[in-house]
């Protein structure tokens, strides 16, 4: 678990190893030969995509997978990070569409490692890949932003009822992923048809922001990330809403608190990316892509005002109620 704040301040930890360096541990920690890899985006982990061509310990496997290298200071909490894994195992058993992990060459799921040039310790794990397109790329029907709002609560009731780990500890109480952003959301097309594509969601990443918490923080990150890229940012909410309280209702003072979660969410994201991003400046470009329009949100929100934002909100959810929501996620 962690404290809920996919935003915290990069330090000085994230790994910096080449690709060369990445590709000689996958060979020496997993046994797998790698054919091909190219670094991915991330905040401060370090993480690539693998493709392999073979494997050197007999075993039988997938041809891609995403190597993922902790950074040193959320490495020394191992018990942290295997809950993480875990949890993302028994939710694939479960049929989310989440990752699993790939064991290294003496069977355990993770490995602590060193090798950037610092010397300093990383967890490392190999997680099968998820094929798809993050819901940022795409333009998300109404029926797509109620499928992951259910999706997120759904995931967070498993969790809670059926997930047990040493490491997890209500007024609602639960397990929350606790990054249900546009880019941890992966979706593919379901329909031949380029003119009414029908999306389905298709992957989960990203477990290492999970957190023990209520479960009106899950609908707000949902909520607050669904609106950086809708066109129309202020009608996501009442679809995202619907679709988690078909599983997991709201309480009365859960509701009431949402407009300024959302908004306390944006704040956290906008500040603490522009501040990292002044000590990162070569990532920039990934930590500020919340900014490209979550400022412009931010201020359109508390503009309208929280009675009329919430008017928005509960209506759109409220008409759920009175229709059956189609069975597949609709085209955009």
């Amino acid at each position: 678990m962690s404290s809920g704040n996919d935003c915290r301040p990069q330090t000085l930890t994230k790994p910096a190893l080449s690709e060369k360096e990445a590709a000689e541990l996958v060979d020496r920690v997993f046994g797998l030969n790698v054919s091909w890899l190219r670094p991915l985006p991330s905040y401060d982990d370090q993480n690539f995509h693998v493709g392999v061509s073979g494997n050197n310990n007999g075993a039988e496997g997938a041809d891609e997978y995403v190597l993922k290298i902790t950074n040193s200071a959320d490495s020394r909490e191992p018990e942290l990070i295997q809950a993480q894994t875990q949890a993302m195992m028994f939710l694939s058993a479960q049929g989310f569409p989440s990752a699993t992990p790939y064991l290294t060459k003496d069977g355990s799921i993770m490995s602590l490692e060193s090798g950037d040039p610092g010397n300093k310790k990383h967890m490392v794990r190999l997680l099968n890949y998820l094929p798809g397109t993050p819901v940022a790329k795409i333009a998300p029907s109404a029926q797509l932003l109620y499928e992951i709002g259910k999706l997120a609560a759904s995931l967070d009731k498993a969790l809670a009822e059926k997930f047990h780990h040493p490491s997890v500890k209500s007024l609602h109480r639960g397990i929350n992923h606790g990054d249900f952003n546009d880019y941890n959301i992966l979706v593919d097309c379901s329909s031949a048809s380029p003119e009414n594509p029908q999306y389905r969601v298709s992957g989960i990443l990203d477990f290492s922001d999970m957190s023990y918490g209520y479960y009106v923080f899950e609908v707000a990150i949902a909520i607050m990330y669904m609106m950086i890229e809708s066109p129309d940012p202020l009608g996501v909410g009442g679809h995202v809403l619907a679709g988690f309280e078909s599983v997991v209702p709201l309480t009365a003072e859960e509701r009431g608190a949402l407009f300024l979660l959302v908004s306390g969410r944006f704040a956290q994201s906008l500040v603490i990316a522009a501040h990292t991003a002044l000590l990162y400046p070569e990532n920039k470009e990934y930590l500020m892509i919340t900014a490209k329009t979550g400022w412009k949100h931010l201020m359109t929100m508390f503009e309208m005002g929280q009675e009329a934002v919430e008017k928005k909100w509960f209506e759109t959810a409220q008409a759920y109620m009175h229709r059956a929501p189609a069975p597949s996620v609709g085209g955009c």
